[in-house]
């Protein structure tokens, strides 16, 4: 069973709000505004309000959605979803967060990241009885979670993570709590902030600065944390037999310069970086270029 208009790449931008007494739907947008670097393909905020989940999605930048669309997103908790094609083509129906309604669950989920064994979990679950409306990936593991066996958190989880092979950063809701999960390998960035009384999830942290929350910490490789009427808590924690393996190309392209990634500021480890290019390949020259613009630290470094 193939997944038609299957191509590989591999950034998207996703956040998380828990936050009561705040326009969590606006705070989404705002810092998936911040996001919009890592996906200008579409667009996708889900709220929930303690009753039912709602999700607006649409095709284009984050300033697609338009007042009236956040009006329409009302509750405490939101995720949201800056798209850039990792399996799947590109189109409204891959856009995200995607739902998914389980046995004794419903949930919606934004994911950032590339899972290898999708085509078999996906003839699985289909014995399982699920239907697909997209030809991603996402929606494989938004099925693989809500149709786990378990009745908890940390069962759901625990399975999910022994099924998945691949990256995953994901933010997953439900109508009235907030998850933030990320592989045991750390491939790709997920971090943790505050934001008065409520909580923050994102892939960077400038997501973070950008609508006024002060960063805690990362999700580390193989944790799962959730957030609702109880606080925040681990539920999963899970270590890779090989080690972590967090993508380079995260640090020289993906990442803004301005997010803190492994406790370092991106800039500086741009920089950082130039410098050692000029003492390992040492050139007198006049003037260094940066290409593309994330290279522009390291020409700084270089030069």
């Amino acid at each position: 069973m193939a997944m038609p208009d299957d191509h590989l790449r591999d950034a998207c931008g996703i956040v998380g709000v828990y936050a009561r007494g705040e326009d969590v739907a606006r705070a989404a947008f705002f810092g998936l505004y911040a996001l919009q670097h890592r996906g200008q393909e579409s667009v996708g905020i889900a709220t929930g309000d303690g009753e039912r989940i709602r999700i607006h999605r649409a095709m284009g930048l984050v300033g697609t959605l338009q007042e009236e669309d956040l009006e329409r997103l009302p509750g405490y908790v939101a995720i949201g979803h800056t798209r850039y094609s990792t399996t799947g083509s590109s189109n409204l129906r891959n856009a995200q967060p995607i739902f998914s309604q389980g046995p004794s669950m419903e949930l919606a989920l934004a994911h950032n990241g590339n899972v290898v064994n999708a085509l078999e979990l996906r003839r699985e679950l289909s014995e399982w009885g699920c239907t697909f409306s997209s030809t991603g990936d996402s929606e494989i593991i938004a099925h693989l979670i809500s149709q786990a066996p378990g009745s908890t958190w940390e069962e759901r989880i625990s399975y999910a993570m022994r099924r998945l092979w691949g990256a995953y950063s994901l933010t997953v809701m439900t109508k009235d709590a907030l998850l933030g999960i990320r592989d045991p390998l750390g491939v790709r960035p997920l971090c943790l902030g505050r934001l008065g009384s409520g909580w923050v999830i994102a892939s960077e942290t400038c997501a973070l600065d950008h609508i006024g929350a002060t960063y805690l910490r990362d999700v580390e490789p193989g944790e799962a944390v959730i957030i609702d009427g109880q606080g925040l808590r681990t539920v999963v924690r899970r270590e890779a037999e090989s080690g972590r393996a967090p993508c380079m190309f995260e640090v020289i392209y993906f990442a803004r310069p301005d997010s803190v990634l492994d406790g370092k500021l991106v800039y500086t480890s741009r920089m950082a970086m130039g410098a050692e290019l000029a003492r390992e390949h040492p050139v007198e020259v006049d003037l260094v270029i940066g290409v593309p613009d994330s290279a522009t630290a390291a020409a700084v470094g270089y030069y």
